[in-house]
């Protein structure tokens, strides 16, 4: 058998990001997030100035050398892919799917993205920003938060029109099986035969959606600001 593709989180990595696998796909650039420790990672603030004003401007950018495209795929053996895929799909409406139901075994589920975008912040704007920034308002929380360094800011968020499923069978695909996931889908995906037993589902790429995200820890001591380190190149926080 040949060896199983991980390229699409290998290359995400390699430029500062965490591919989200849940359902959750509300994630905003400069959104301020809590990681306490034992605790799962929380929103805090939806924004940076909802937290923090400052006369320095924020810049943002695109990462023009970021783009992932179907080329770049994560594939799974069957079963750790299905169940990969109940919650990613919920993130379109598709949570009731069980597509294990309809196709109950297999060899492989491959996951990938086509017609990315990206917006990221402009790190050196972002330390001018908070080296002269005061809070909004009087805020023990946030000052406390900020000097345990559990505060997170997201600094990119890369986006995609189209999921892509590729779902390798150990059976022949038959008409009524492509009949019954269109009409489950409710159009929401595109079913194709690539052959005898690969199936290819393609959601129909209306708006874009966040796959993967970048953050940075925020450092202060006694209430000043010391820096940031990216912490999304090698932790799966999201």
């Amino acid at each position: 058998m040949n060896m199983l593709q991980s390229n699409l989180s290998k290359n995400l990595r390699e430029h500062g990001y965490d591919l989200l696998g849940g359902p959750i796909r509300s994630y905003k650039l400069l959104q301020l997030w809590l990681k306490v420790p034992a605790n799962p990672i929380e929103l805090y603030y939806a924004h940076i100035n909802h937290a923090f004003e400052s006369k320095k401007p924020l810049e943002v950018s695109e990462n023009s050398a970021l783009k992932v495209s179907s080329r770049y795929k994560n594939e799974y053996l069957f079963n750790m892919g299905m169940s990969l895929l109940e919650p990613l799909l919920s993130a379109f409406g598709l949570g009731n799917l069980s597509l294990e139901t309809l196709i109950t075994s297999g060899k492989s589920i491959s996951i990938s993205y086509e017609g990315s975008e990206s917006e990221e912040l402009v790190m050196g704007s972002l330390e001018n920003y908070l080296h002269q920034a005061d809070y909004l308002h009087p805020n023990p929380s946030l000052f406390s938060h900020a000097n345990k360094d559990q505060i997170l800011l997201i600094s990119g968020v890369l986006w995609a029109k189209n999921l892509v499923i590729t779902i390798e069978t150990d059976i022949e695909i038959s008409p009524s099986l492509i009949l019954k996931l269109d009409k489950k889908t409710d159009g929401k995906l595109n079913t194709f035969k690539k052959n005898d037993k690969v199936l290819k589902l393609v959601s129909e790429g209306k708006m874009p959606f966040p796959i993967a995200v970048k953050a940075n820890r925020l450092h202060f001591d006694k209430g000043h600001f010391k820096g940031t380190n990216l912490v999304t190149d090698n932790r799966s926080l999201f």
